[in-house]
This record gives structure tokens, C-alpha cells and sequence, in this order.
């Protein structure tokens, strides 16, 4: 697949804060072969760092990205990722985050695909591009503001209407699970912020008067496009996701099809904040066992919760697990308000809420021991608290577990080969199976049957028998197909709420796996694109992010692995089925609940996993055969050369 002078910029900035070196890379170079965002970025970080690189070190690449599809709305195609080695796993790994709200597509109007940042400032710095032109800035009087509080001093200077990126206190002290926001409330976590942080990077805004829109090689069959896109999303698609809270109000992000369950609100101190999935309920738990029940209190405490995690830069879905954790060591009198400084006899409160995101955030007292994470933490402390970590915590970013590997067995392979929880792949089978308990339940309006849940099993998995969710039969297909349509997706770049198109009623037949997706990109690049090259392209991408996880050390087979909790305690709960119900046989219903993961099963699976990708069976290695064939002999060469390929 050429690249062509249509949807793209043509140029990624890169900055050396080391230096004030400003350069660019040309975005023909990478995107021929991988087309945007995951799959581009992942190329440039190979080309920019070495191996030894630590993830808080000068020389460590981050990486701002969009695909082709961000500037064209209408496709919820907007997004943008943020890519390098973050210290949020451990050990340390390349790893990603992905981004709503606008600030990608004006980077794209701005001129530029792509923003590479490397080096060190001397001291606290902010990037501005202000009508195309970069410049490193003076931040001196943004450091130790919050998220809001930068972006609204920089929208002094810039105007209203500019985009901003910024770290909170959390990233400027490097918490290690420290995130970044940008404008409209988009969060980025995996630790970014930290890295951010490391590098006396606060904030990159960008001011463009004159969007710089990038063209489609065929507007009227991009529109015709956008049309049944439109149509497919709000009259033929089963939606629950708009049912928001009161007080909340929808927000989409910049592009949208049609929205989802995004809300925000105004609080207080007149600063908009957002209300969205489990990050909305980071607190709630705990706030309604404190208060007893949904009070006003609950309420409160509840959104602070969440706003102050995006305000000083804390990855919800790590402090979420870890206020459990503390909670659990309180109740077996393993810690308390004396050996931690921390008022945990009150977890739940206002006043808990602000002292631990405080204390964490400054690295204060016990909170730079929780700055690590709960597992580096428990093992710290020690005297029994590593029992008392959450048993669903089984990935090394100290992310809460999503849609248990126990419950949808094609799950283990993207947990095991996957650097962090890669909720964007977890939902492609997910979804469809929470809608299915939905029409078991039920529920009115509901359509996605037994006999469509296997339709979309033959049509995205591979097989009827991979939607046979008791059988670990063509499970390994299954995770096959679901990465690498996960990175087309997350290539493009397009919303995991809305992508694929799941056609359940009144199905069009024409419409197969990847049909829409590559019509899409052969309107905007001019490119014909069918559905097997664009199947290829996520293969390629998976391979390029494979190369870098074992040029880092990831060990092939000896790193495909899995918890061992997952091996010794039973499955008790899925959140939108408690009884852990899924299709059979033939679609029937069967429970999985007390369900565990056996090891021969998981090898069986691996093995097979490793057959279909073209990996060597015995080691996990990527063979010189398959990288040569999926265009990737550079790649091969230099694995090669460090015996990293079979």
C-alpha cells in the first residue's frame, strides 16, 4: 500500500528538548507500510531509540500520532495515540495510550501527523505550535498547576479556541501510573505523564487560526460513505450507551458519528469535567459504603474522585484497584491512619479522596510508596499486604482487569502477548456479548440473538464454533483476528465504541470484515484498498510491536504468560452478568461462573496461536520467512542480528 499525498500532512514534527533541536520526519516513510498511528509510531519509536533505553531517561522517544482519518469528521476517526517505553509496567516496556477530544485533529491542521518528542529540558518547558511554528516555551510558572488550571492559563495566551496537552503534579514528580490530559477532557494513561514529566515537558499547545484540512483524493464517495455510516450507527445498532446520570450532560469528541455515554459537567469552580465508563466510578464504591448508600455526599465524593485523578494526572484504573487494596489491609489491621499517614479509616470520604491524590501526586510521605503502584507497594510494605492485592490485578501496569480471559477464553492470548490491558481489544468480542445477555435478559429493543451472535462469530472470529464461548475451540483464531483488526483500528485511527460496525438487524450482506474500513481509506488516499490488504496491514502492525516488545527483552514464549491467579482461583463475576453467563453450543446459554483456566488448555492454545501467526512453536520468535513476506526484512534483519528470529 503506496501513501499518497491525501489524508495525510506529509510531515512529523520531532523535537530534541536536550538540544531545542527542531526537524521533521517525512510521514511517507512510515506510512506506506503501516499506515497511521499504533502501527507508524511504533515503526518511528524502533527507528529513534536503542533497547537499553529507560523509560525516564533523555533519550527515551514519545510519541504524539495520528492516522489518516483524523481532520475528517463524521467517522468518529479523530482519535490520536501516545506511544513509547513507559515505567507504568514492569519491567519497563513500550506501551500506548489512546486519546478522544480534538487535540490530534489540530495537531493534522496544524500541518504535522505526528509530534516525536526526545530529550531533556534543564528546566520546566512547554511546546507551543502556533500557526505551523513550533517553539520550546518557558514554563516555569506552570509548574505544580494542575491539568485545568494549565490549560486555562495557556488559552490566555493562545485564545479559546487553542488545543492544549498537559501533565499534572503527578507527571512532573513521575508517579509511574501518572497520566496526561488534553483539551475537552481526553485522558491518555499508561504513565505518559510521568515520562512527560521526566523530560520537563508540562504542557504542547497548539493555536491554528486556518485549519490546514487535509483532502480526500474522493469527497463524494467519502460522503456517500459517511452517510451509511451514520445510518448503520443510529438506526441500526443497539445503543444503551446514552443513558447518562443526572446532571451529566453528552459530549462527543471532535468527529463523531453520534456519540456515546461521554457526559461532562460543570462544577463548582467553573471547570468542565467528564463523567465516562469506569473512570466515572472510580470513587462510588467506596463513597456509598462510606456514606451509606447514594447520598449527596456519595455524589460529591464520587465525582471528585475522578476530577481529581484528571486534575493532577492519576490513572483512574490504576487508583481505583489500589484504594481496594488499602481498604482490604485496613480491614485485616495490616494498615491504618498511624503507619500510613493517610486517613484510611475514612476511605470513601471528600477528605481521603483529596489527601491521597495529594500525597501520591507530591510524592509525599506514604504516597510516594503508592507512587509505584500497588503491587511495588505491597511488596514494599510487606507483612501480608500482597495477599490483600486485588486478584483480577494480573496485567504489570497495575490496570484492573476487563472482560476475564476465564470467562472469554480468546482473551489469554491478547492478555498474554499484550504489554498492557488492551481494552480495545478486549470489547471486540465483549460487546457483542453483553448485548447478547442483554437479549437473554430481555431487555427491550434488544436483537443480538444466539443466532447473530454466531453469524458475527463466523464473520469477525474466524469461525460459528470461536462464538462458542465453552469450547476452547478456534480461540486462537479468534485472538488472531481480533488483533490485527485491533491494529487497523487503532492504525486508522478509529473510536473503539463505535468500530466495527456491528450489522445485527436488517444485515447487508455486502458489508464483511473490514468492508467499510477500507472503503474509507480508498475514498481519502486514492488508494484502492480491499479488505485483505487492510487484514495484512493490522498483521504487519502486530508484527512491528511484537519486534520492539522482544528487542526490549520480552522473551518470546517465556513472556506470553499469564497470571497464575488466573490458574487457581474461579471466575465469581462479570460485571453486566453477574451469573457469568455466555453462548454455548449452538448458542445456548451456559454459566462459567467457578470457571478456571487450566495450563494445558492456555499451551494448547499458545501453540496454535503461534501456527497461525507463523511464529516459531517452540520459542515465540518471529521467523525470517514471515517478516520477509509481510514487507518486514528490515525488520528481520536486525532481530536477526541480535538472535531474536527463527
Amino acid at each position: 500500500m503506496s501513501m499518497s499525498d491525501y489524508g495525510y500532512a506529509g510531515k512529523i514534527l520531532r523535537i530534541n528538548l536536550s538540544n531545542g533541536n527542531i526537524d521533521y520526519l517525512d510521514t511517507a516513510k512510515y506510512a506506506g507500510r503501516f499506515l497511521g498511528g499504533r502501527g507508524m509510531a511504533t515503526k518511528i519509536y524502533w527507528d529513534e531509540t536503542i533497547p537499553e533505553t529507560k523509560a525516564l531517561e533523555p533519550e527515551n522517544c514519545l510519541i504524539f500520532i495520528t492516522g489518516p482519518l483524523a481532520g475528517f469528521t463524521r467517522f468518529s476517526g479523530c482519535r490520536w495515540q501516545i506511544c513509547g517505553k513507559t515505567a507504568a509496567m514492569d519491567p519497563e516496556s513500550f506501551s500506548y495510550a489512546n486519546l478522544g477530544g480534538s487535540w490530534g485533529a489540530w495537531l493534522k491542521y496544524a500541518g504535522y501527523d505526528g509530534l516525536v518528542v526526545k530529550g531533556s529540558a534543564a528546566r520546566p518547558v512547554y511546546i507551543a505550535i502556533d500557526n505551523g511554528s513550533p517553539a520550546i516555551k518557558d514554563a516555569g510558572y506552570l509548574k505544580g498547576k494542575t491539568t485545568h488550571q494549565t490549560e486555562a492559563l495557556l488559552k490566555q495566551e493562545y485564545g479559546k479556541d487553542a488545543r492544549v496537552l498537559s501533565t499534572g503534579p503527578a507527571g512532573e514528580n513521575m508517579v509511574s501510573f501518572a497520566t496526561v490530559l488534553a483539551s475537552e477532557n481526553a485522558s491518555g494513561s499508561s504513565g505518559f505523564g510521568g515520562v512527560m514529566g521526566s523530560k520537563n515537558l508540562k504542557a504542547v499547545v497548539i493555536k491554528q487560526d486556518n485549519k490546514l484540512q487535509p483532502a480526500a483524493a474522493d469527497p463524494e464517495g467519502l460522503n456517500e460513505i459517511a452517510k451509511k455510516v451514520y445510518e448503520l450507527r443510529t438506526k441500526n445498532y443497539e445503543d444503551y450507551e446514552h443513558i447518562l446520570p443526572l446532571k451529566i450532560q453528552r459530549k462527543a469528541c471532535y468527529g463523531c458519528v453520534s456519540g456515546c455515554s461521554r457526559g461532562y459537567y460543570t462544577a463548582d469552580d467553573g471547570f468542565i469535567y467528564k463523567s465516562l465508563c469506569a473512570a466515572a466510578g472510580v470513587y462510588f464504591g467506596p463513597a456509598m459504603r462510606y456514606y451509606g448508600g447514594m447520598t449527596e455526599e456519595t455524589r460529591q465524593a464520587g465525582n471528585l474522585g475522578t476530577r481529581l485523578c484528571d486534575e493532577y494526572g492519576l490513572d483512574t484504573s490504576v487508583v481505583s484497584p489500589l484504594i481496594e487494596w488499602l481498604s482490604r489491609c485496613y480491614r485485616e489491621g495490616l494498615l491504618n491512619d498511624e503507619n500510613t499517614g493517610l486517613q484510611i479509616s475514612k476511605i470513601g470520604s471528600i477528605e481521603f479522596i483529596n489527601e491521597l491524590v495529594q500525597k501520591i501526586s507530591f510524592r509525599e510521605g506514604f504516597g510516594d510508596i503508592l507512587a509505584q503502584g500497588t503491587i511495588k507497594a505491597a511488596e514494599y510494605v510487606g507483612k501480608g499486604t500482597e495477599i490483600q492485592v486485588d486478584p483480577g490485578m494480573i496485567m504489570p501496569g497495575n490496570e484492573s482487569l476487563d472482560y476475564d480471559p476465564r470467562y472469554i477464553l480468546a482473551h489469554a492470548m491478547i492478555y498474554a502477548t499484550e504489554p498492557r490491558r488492551a481494552i480495545q481489544l478486549l470489547h471486540y468480542i465483549s460487546l457483542p456479548v453483553s448485548r447478547w445477555n442483554n437479549w437473554r435478559d430481555g431487555w427491550e429493543g434488544t436483537f443480538l440473538s444466539s443466532e447473530v451472535f454466531q453469524d458475527i462469530a463466523e464473520k469477525y472470529w474466524g469461525s460459528r464454533e470461536a462464538g462458542n464461548l465453552v469450547s476452547n475451540k478456534d480461540k486462537a483464531l479468534a485472538a488472531k483476528l481480533v488483533q490485527d483488526y485491533g491494529y487497523i483500528k487503532e492504525s486508522m485511527i478509529l473510536c473503539d465504541f463505535v468500530w466495527p460496525l456491528w450489522q445485527v438487524r436488517d444485515i447487508d450482506e455486502s458489508i464483511q470484515n473490514l468492508t467499510l474500513e477500507s472503503r474509507i481509506l480508498s475514498a481519502i488516499t486514492g488508494n484502492k484498498i480491499d479488505e485483505s490488504e487492510l487484514m495484512k496491514t493490522g498483521e504487519r502492525n502486530v508484527n512491528m510491536q511484537r519486534a520492539v516488545l522482544m528487542r526490549q527483552g520480552w522473551g518470546g514464549k517465556q513472556g506470553d504468560v499469564l497470571n497464575r491467579k488466573l490458574y487457581e482461583r474461579p471466575l465469581e463475576f462479570i460485571f453486566f452478568s453477574p451469573e457469568c453467563m455466555v453462548p454455548g453450543e449452538d448458542g445456548k446459554p451456559e454459566s462459567k461462573k467457578g470457571t478456571i483456566l487450566r495450563h494445558d488448555e492456555f499451551e494448547n492454545i499458545r501453540d496454535e496461536y503461534y501456527r497461525l501467526r507463523g511464529w516459531d512453536e517452540r520459542t515465540g520468535y518471529q521467523t525470517d520467512k514471515l517478516m520477509r513476506s509481510l514487507d518486514l526484512s528490515d525488520i528481520a534483519t536486525e532481530l536477526s542480528g541480535k538472535n531474536l528470529l527463527h
